[in-house]
């Protein structure tokens, strides 16, 4: 059903399934971490490839370390004055060979022009393990069911970018 008054409304026939939620820090408390920090690469990636938090860590922290001393470019030189920690975010051209690595697979879902097609919604991802990017964060949906220190869902109004996989 079309709406000339809200043309983003969902028909019956799709009507939005809310995805579940569960708190779940992957791990990073356990692993002697305290405060805030914007690790949420670090937590999906340990949640989804069901990879201990320290481990990804420092494995996180190793490779935005190389990419520093092997670049010269904008991101070479915020690492290398912020420092290479995970806690200080993490940027696509350092976590993306590393999802990777881990056998998952690159799934699009925004082109350009295009606007919004998939939400965080149930009816709108396939079941399994996935790392979600949704604007300026990423996190684990694991089944249905959104793993993360908080639900970023904004009530399934939340646009996804794409997601891992896991092959």
């Amino acid at each position: 059903m079309f709406s000339f008054l809200n043309p983003f409304a969902r028909s019956a026939t799709s009507q939005a399934q809310a995805l579940g939620f569960r708190l779940n820090d992957g791990g990073r408390e356990a692993a002697g971490f305290k405060g805030g920090a914007g690790d949420c690469v670090v937590r999906a990636i340990a949640i989804a490839a069901q990879v201990p938090y320290l481990q990804v860590y420092e494995e996180l922290r190793a490779a935005n370390a190389a990419y520093a001393d092997l670049r010269n470019d904008k991101l070479a030189r915020r690492l290398n004055a912020k420092g290479a920690s995970p806690r200080n975010g993490n940027h696509r051209n350092v976590f993306h060979d590393y999802i990777v690595g881990h056998g998952f697979e690159w799934v699009p879902t925004m082109k350009i022009g295009a606007g919004c097609q998939v939400h965080l919604l149930a009816n709108e991802l396939p079941t399994g393990a996935l790392i979600v990017k949704v604007s300026k964060h990423l996190t684990a949906v694991i089944d249905g069911v959104i793993q993360d220190t908080h639900n970023p869902s904004r009530g399934g109004t939340r646009c996804v970018y794409g997601y891992y996989i896991k092959r």
